[in-house]
Formats: C-alpha cells, structure tokens, sequence
C-alpha cells in the first residue's frame, strides 16, 4: 500500500490498481504539489465534511474519474443534487465500496451538510485512520480497541484542530503502529512545524513510529 501526502490533510492511497483520494483540496491548495488535471483515475474519494479546503475538488474529481465519494448522508444528499455519484454513509461499521472497505468515525468539528467524520479504511487487512479535522476526544480509545489503526493521519495545525499537545495524547489514546501529522503549514494561522509534535509523542508513546512526510512524498506501508 502506498501512501502519497498531498498536502494539507489530502491523501493519495494506491494499493494494486486501487485509487482512493481523502479530502481533494488541490486547486485552492497553495501547497499542493499537483494540479488536479494531473489526476487521471479514482475508485473512491473519501470526504470528511463540506469546509472548503477539505470538500475541495471532490466534485470536478468524481465527474472526471467516475469515482463514487464516500461521505455522511446529509452531505452525500447535497453532492448527489450536483450530479455526483456518491456513497451517502453514517458512523457506524463498515461498508465495502468497489471492493474497498470503509467506515466512518467521530469527529469533533463543524460542518454545514451533516456531522463530521474521520474515515477508517481496511486496505489489505491493514487499518488506516484518517482524523478529518477534529478536537481531542476521550472516545479515540475505541478506535484503538476496535480497529488498531496501522497508520493514523492526525491534524496537528491549531485554531481548527487538535494542536501538537493534544494530537500527541490523541496518539497515546489511538496507539498506531504509524502517524503521520497533517493540516499544519498550509495558512498562516496554522502550526508551522511538526517538531512540537514530535516531542510530545516522543515524550507520552515512544512505541509509535512518527513518519514526517514532504508535501509529494509516498511512503509504502
């Protein structure tokens, strides 16, 4: 499985010829490193709510690939009258789309269409959590009991999110194998570095692999 950071909290996920894309903010993403022309196959796009830098490209996306978008229903509802072929979905368990395992979770955040989610996928019985955007929550301890995420994709920007503290006691509650941090360094009024973030983790789970990627960079899991 390969992991490619796009930015912000944008994934890229290709796992044999699978394409999956989380939260497409790429045209209005001073620091994406692609443009969205440059993205010629999807099978699933995976939305965590409607805020424009994580919505983004999704409905350019999904019309030029076909991809169908996972997201919770009320925003599903909302992309659906936009001519998008969606997956109007609720927390709960999973759901296989183009034979890709999916789940949504608790986010503590806001949106316009529908509760945020974070998103769990099973991609070759390993487990990828991918936050959304969201604040600290006591009930990450039943993502850990339930799923043992592989890899956890946590903001650690600030303002909007979870800062460097609190994602790091997020990563003591979840355990991972792997994290990677996200949505910092993209606006001014975000988290610059990840390097408070590294401390903390280093400090509260040593057992977890902190993997700091470049905007580009593709990691394989």
């Amino acid at each position: 499985m390969k992991i490619k950071w796009l930015g912000h909290a944008t994934f890229e996920i290709q796992t044999g010829n699978k394409h999956i894309f989380i939260d497409p903010f790429i045209t209005e993403n001073p620091k994406s490193p692609i443009k969205l022309d440059d993205i010629t196959d999807a099978d699933l796009i995976c939305v965590t709510h409607d805020h424009f830098d994580h919505l983004g490209d999704t409905i350019t996306l999904s019309k030029n690939t076909g991809a169908p978008v996972a997201c919770i229903y009320e925003l599903g509802m909302h992309l659906q009258e936009k001519g998008v072929k969606v997956e109007a979905m609720n927390k709960g368990s999973f759901t296989k789309i183009n034979d890709i395992l999916v789940s949504l979770t608790l986010a503590q955040h806001s949106s316009q269409f529908g509760n945020p989610v974070g998103i769990l996928l099973n991609i070759e019985n390993k487990m990828v959590y991918h936050a959304g955007d969201t604040s600290l929550f006591k009930d990450m301890e039943l993502i850990r009991d339930l799923y043992q995420p592989n890899v956890a994709m946590l903001p650690i920007g600030g303002y909007y999110t979870m800062g460097p503290k609190e994602a790091a006691l997020a990563v003591s509650f979840i355990k991972p194998k792997i994290v990677i941090p996200i949505h910092y360094g993209t606006f001014p009024i975000l988290e610059q570095s990840p390097d408070s973030f590294i401390k903390e983790v280093e400090k509260i789970s040593p057992d977890t692999k902190i993997m700091i990627l470049e905007i580009g960079e593709t990691t394989t899991i």
